[in-house]
C-alpha cells in the first residue's frame, strides 16, 4: 500500500472535537478523503446510522451529493449496502460504529459474505485516548468480523485513510466477491491533512484471468458430443458479468440454462431456455453433460451428485476461487478463470469447429411435465382464503421484464419460486444461501437505491423493486421503511400474511399432530406500513388482490400490501414433492446414492 499525503497538522484538542473547523483550498478532513475515495469508485450512495461518530464523513458524503439512506439497525445497513451491490455491481458501503454497532452488524455481514457480495462497512472507533481509561469495551472488536469477511483492519493513520479505503475496494471486488471492514478511529474523520495530491487518482483494478486454451477445448469438446447438455449458473456467473455469453451460448446451440440466486435472469426465464433451479432441478438428472458457472455444489444443488443429478454425468466447473472446484464431487473439466471470459471463449471455440445446435431440449421440458401440470391445478378459484399461488400469478401478471425482485421468508418462497419468471441480470434478490430471515426489507431497501443511482447515470426510469416476504420475515426490520420513505426510495411490498412461521407450523403438524410456539395470531402489518408514512393496505379477498397489487404499484411512495392467505396451504407442500421447489439433501444419502450409481 502506498503513502498518499506528505503531511497531516495534529488532532484537535478534545475540547474541540466536534467543532467544525473552516479549512483552507489546500487542507481536506479524513472525511473528505474517503467521501472523494468513494466517489472516485463510482459509488454515489451510501447507508448508515446515524450519529454523532461520522459527523465529519457525513458532512462531507452531504456536500460531495450522495445519497445517505437512513437506516434503524445496523445489520439493516449493511444488508441495504449487499443489495446496492447486487443490483449495480459496485462496492456497497455501509457506516456504522464499533462497540455497539459491530455485534449488531454481524448477521449483515455474514449474509454478504455467503452471498458472496462485495460491501464495504466503514466502523467508526472511539477516539484512540477514550479506548483504554474510558472505554467499557476493552476487546479486540474486529475478532468478531474476521472469521465473516474477506478482510478486517483498522486504520493507523489519517495520512493513509485513501490507501485503506482503495485497499479495502480491491480486496471487496477482486477474486471471489465479499465483505470488508475497515476500521476508523473516529479522530481521523475530523483530522485535516494538506497537499493531498494522489486523492484524484485512479483505483487500480485488478485483471480477472483467463482460461487455459487445454481448458477451453475440453470443455468444448464435451459440450459438442453432449446429448442432453445442461448449465447451472450462479452468483459466481452475476458477478463476473456472464450473462451475455452465456445467452449467446444457450441460443446458439438450444443449451438449458438453470439460474440460482444472482445466476437467475442472466438467461431470460422463459420455460424455453431458460429455467430458474428452484423449478426445473427435477430434470437435472436427465442431463449428461453439466456446465457449473460460478455455482457451487452445496445442499440446494444436492451437493452436484445423485440422485439430484445422473452420477455417469460429465461435469465442467468454471469458478474464480479454485477451492470450490470438485467439492463433493469429482470434475472432468476444472477450471479456474474468470466466468465471462472461460464462457466465451467456449461459445467461439464451438463456433470456429462450426459445431451444429442441439434439439430442443424436449428432455427437460417433459421431465417438468408431470410438476407444471399439477401446479397449475393448485390455488385457483375466487372462494376461500388466498393461496400463495394466487399472490405469486398476480405479482407475474404485473412484473415487467427489467423488474427486480427481493424474496424474504421461508413458506412463501417455496410457493412463489412456482410461478415466478426472472427475466433480467441482476432481477433476483434472496437471503440465499445463509437463509437469515427478514434480511430482505433492507435487501429491496439497497436495490431501490441501487436502481435509482443507475437510472441517474443513464437517464432511464429506475428499475421497479418488488418485495415479497413473509408475515414472520417481516417482524424483523419494518424500521427500515422509514428510511425508504424519508429517501423517496420506491419499494413495492406484498406479505403473506398466514398469521405464523408456516414451514415450522406444518412441519410440527406432520410430526407431532400439533404446533408449538408457531403462531402469531392476527396482526395488522399495513399499520406498520401507514405508521412509516407508506401506502399501505390489507386485503382478505382473493377477488380484491390484484386491485389492491395496482394501487400500491401507482402510488408514488413505498407501499405495503398485507395479503391475508391461507393459514392450512402449507399442508400440501410438506406432503406433496410436486409442489416442493427448495428441496434440502442429506450428504450421506446422496454419497451413497452416488457410490451406488457409480458402480452398478
Amino acid at each position: 500500500m502506498a503513502r498518499q499525503t506528505k503531511k497531516s497538522q495534529k488532532t484537535p484538542k478534545a475540547d474541540t472535537f466536534w467543532k467544525k473547523e473552516e479549512h483552507g483550498s489546500n487542507e481536506i478532513t479524513g472525511g473528505m478523503v474517503i467521501s472523494r475515495t468513494l466517489k472516485n469508485m463510482g459509488i454515489n450512495s451510501v447507508f448508515s446510522l446515524a450519529g454523532a461518530s461520522h459527523t465529519y464523513l457525513l458532512d462531507a458524503l452531504d456536500k460531495d451529493d450522495f445519497a445517505i439512506i437512513s437506516n434503524r439497525h445496523e445489520t439493516a445497513a449493511v444488508a441495504a449496502a449487499d443489495g446496492y451491490a447486487r443490483v449495480t455491481g459496485k462496492p456497497g458501503v455501509a457506516l456504522i460504529i464499533s462497540d455497539q454497532g459491530l455485534p449488531n452488524a454481524v448477521s449483515g455481514i455474514l449474509t454478504a459474505h455467503e452471498a458472496c457480495s462485495p460491501v464495504i462497512v466503514i466502523v467508526a472507533r472511539l477516539p484512540t485516548n477514550w479506548i483504554q481509561p474510558q472505554s467499557e469495551v476493552d476487546h479486540d472488536a474486529l475478532a468478531l468480523a474476521r472469521p465473516i469477511t474477506k478482510w478486517a483492519r483498522t486504520v493507523h493513520s489519517a495520512e493513509r485513510l485513501r490507501e485503506y479505503v482503495e485497499t479495502a475496494y480491491r480486496q471487496a471486488t477482486t477474486g471471489r466477491p465479499g465483505p470488508v471492514v475497515l476500521q476508523v478511529p473516529q479522530e481521523f474523520l475530523a483530522q485535516t491533512v494538506q497537499n493531498v495530491e494522489e486523492l484524484d487518482a485512479p483505483v487500480t483494478r485488478a485483471i480477472r484471468p483467463g482460461p487455459s486454451a487445454d481448458a477451453v477445448t475440453a470443455a468444448a469438446d464435451l459440450i459438442a458430443k453432449a446429448k442432453r447438455p445442461m448449465v447451472v449458473a450462479g452468483s459466481g456467473a452475476m458477478w463476473a458479468g456472464a450473462g451475455p455469453a452465456l445467452r449467446e451460448l444457450s441460443s446458439s446451440w438450444n443449451i438449458p440454462v438453470l439460474g440460482n440466486a444472482g445466476g437467475r435472469g442472466l438467461v431470460p426465464e422463459d420455460d424455453a431456455l431458460g429455467w430458474s433451479w428452484p423449478l426445473a432441478q427435477v430434470a437435472a438428472k436427465e442431463a449428461d453433460v453439466v456446465l457449473w458457472v460460478g455455482a457451487r455444489m452445496t445442499q440446494r444443488l444436492g451437493y452436484g451428485m445423485a440422485p439430484r443429478f445422473s452420477a455417469d454425468a460429465k461435469f465442467i466447473q468454471i469458478d474464480i476461487a479454485g477451492e470450490e472446484i470438485g467439492r463433493n464431487r469429482a470434475v472432468e473439466v476444472p477450471i479456474v478463470a474468470d466466468a465471462a471470459q472461460t464462457v466465451a471463449a467456449i461459445v467461439a471455440e464451438l463456433k470456429s469447429r462450426n459445431t451444429k445446435s442441439k434439439p430442443a431440449p424436449k428432455w427437460l421440458t417433459d421431465a417438468l411435465h408431470d410438476r407444471l401440470s399439477f401446479m397449475a391445478t393448485v390455488g385457483l378459484g375466487d372462494d376461500g382464503p388466498i393461496h400463495p399461488y394466487r399472490l405469486a400469478r398476480e405479482l407475474m401478471a404485473r412484473m415487467p421484464a427489467n423488474a427486480i425482485y427481493v424474496g424474504d421468508g421461508a413458506d412463501v418462497q417455496n410457493w412463489v419460486h412456482a410461478i415466478l419468471r426472472i427475466k433480467s441480470e441482476r432481477g433476483f434478490l434472496d437471503h440465499y444461501p445463509l437463509g437469515s430471515m427478514g434480511i430482505g426489507t433492507p435487501l429491496a431497501l439497497g436495490a431501490a437505491a441501487g436502481a435509482r443511482e443507475m437510472a441517474k447515470e443513464t437517464g432511464e426510469v429506475p428499475r421497479p423493486v418488488f418485495h415479497v416476504t413473509g408475515d414472520g420475515a417481516f417482524g424483523f426490520y419494518p424500521s427500515e421503511y422509514n428510511g425508504a420513505v424519508l429517501a423517496g426510495l420506491k419499494i413495492t411490498t406484498f406479505i403473506s400474511n398466514d398469521g405464523a412461521w408456516g414451514t415450522e407450523k406444518h412441519g410440527q403438524l406432520q410430526v407431532m399432530d400439533r404446533q408449538v410456539n408457531t403462531l402469531f395470531g392476527d396482526v395488522h402489518y399495513d399499520l406498520i406500513g401507514k405508521a412509516f408514512g407508506c401506502h399501505a393496505e390489507r386485503v382478505t379477498d382473493p377477488k380484491a388482490l390484484g386491485a389492491a397489487m395496482d394501487r400500491a404499484l401507482a402510488s408514488d411512495r413505498a407501499a405495503i400490501v398485507d395479503v391475508v392467505t391461507d393459514p392450512d396451504a402449507g399442508k400440501l407442500r410438506k406432503e406433496d414433492p410436486r409442489v416442493q421447489t427448495i428441496a434440502f439433501s442429506d450428504l450421506v444419502a446422496s454419497r451413497k446414492s452416488q457410490f451406488k450409481a457409480e458402480v452398478a
